[in-house]
């Protein structure tokens, strides 16, 4: 069933996007990310241009990132003070990021920086994941000894000190702020959560129980992600309406039976599969850009104005 994407401007098949949809919103549940860094590839896959796909990914991240919430929420999995102390720092980086944005689409760099990017962050992030919690489950077979908390750092003797209650911690706002500013131009610019980056920097910087993890960061990308379409679409006008209420259908059923499953899921497997599953994604982007097209030719018309 073929559907026109108005922004987009192209055809594409509507099931084909709600299955997109489902399988993002399922990984959102499961691993507490919202999804962008598989979604905004998948749909650069299916010849959706990376400025649209960027804008609007971020829009269905909402009620992905919202569903699994309410499902982690009923677990009490949540950390809402933390998540606000982010969510201070996403929306200043959100509002830089799409300012970012802006300037690489008018000098026509927008879609080399996206899949950079990419390759980038995801290779470099998903290796250290993957390296990680393959130590641990395989130090966990050989030594099951109870693990500390957390470690800590001079990270830990930053000012402006706050207390978690709810995740155990006493740490600076500083690095919770921080980590959410990170994530603000990561959504700007890549139209992805950042639960890829969120996620370990929670569990090896703050040091946040695994358990509390997934929800709160859910939490402070669904308020972020509002936040970046809204600027997305009145700054740069690159999100397709069409696109983002296909996606977001799938992305709110998935996102159910993800959070379902993830419960059966240690802390250390959860963090190898997705390192190994953002590992697989930078690897596919990396051979776009560097393998020869089938069609080496292409007509295209220069707008004038």
């Amino acid at each position: 069933m073929q559907i026109y994407l108005p922004i987009a401007e192209m055809s594409v098949n509507a099931l084909l996007l709600l299955l997109m949809g489902g399988v993002v919103g399922f990984l959102s549940g499961l691993f507490g990310v919202g999804g962008g860094f598989l979604m905004t590839p998948l749909l650069i896959f299916v010849g959706v241009p990376p400025a649209v796909a960027v804008g609007t990914q971020a829009n269905q991240l909402v009620a992905a990132s919202l569903s699994g919430v309410l499902a982690h929420w009923r677990r009490g999995n949540v950390d809402m003070k933390m998540g606000v102390v982010m969510l201070v720092g996403g929306v200043l980086g959100t509002t830089g990021g799409v300012g970012i944005f802006a300037v690489l689409q008018r000098i026509g760099q927008i879609d080399l920086v996206i899949s950079l990017s990419y390759v980038l962050f995801l290779g470099v992030i998903g290796g250290l994941m993957v390296f990680e919690s393959a130590r641990a489950l395989i130090k966990r077979r050989r030594m099951p000894a109870r693990r500390k908390l957390h470690v800590h750092t001079w990270l830990h003797g930053l000012p402006f000190k706050m207390r978690f209650p709810r995740s155990r911690l006493y740490v600076s706002a500083l690095l919770p702020g921080g980590i959410g500013l990170v994530g603000g131009l990561l959504v700007a610019i890549m139209g992805i959560g950042g639960g890829f980056l969120l996620v370990p920097a929670m569990i090896y910087l703050l040091g946040m129980p695994t358990a509390m993890v997934a929800g709160t960061s859910l939490f402070q990308i669904i308020f972020t992600t509002a936040f970046a379409t809204v600027l997305q679409a009145a700054t740069n006008g690159t999100v397709d309406v069409v696109l983002a209420l296909l996606l977001l259908v799938g992305g709110v059923v998935g996102a159910q039976f993800g959070t379902k499953a993830g419960a059966y899921l240690r802390g250390e497997q959860a963090r190898f599969l997705l390192g190994a599953m953002v590992v697989l994604v930078a690897l596919k982007l990396a051979w776009d850009l560097i393998a020869v097209p089938l069609d080496l030719y292409s007509l295209s018309r220069m707008e004038e104005g």
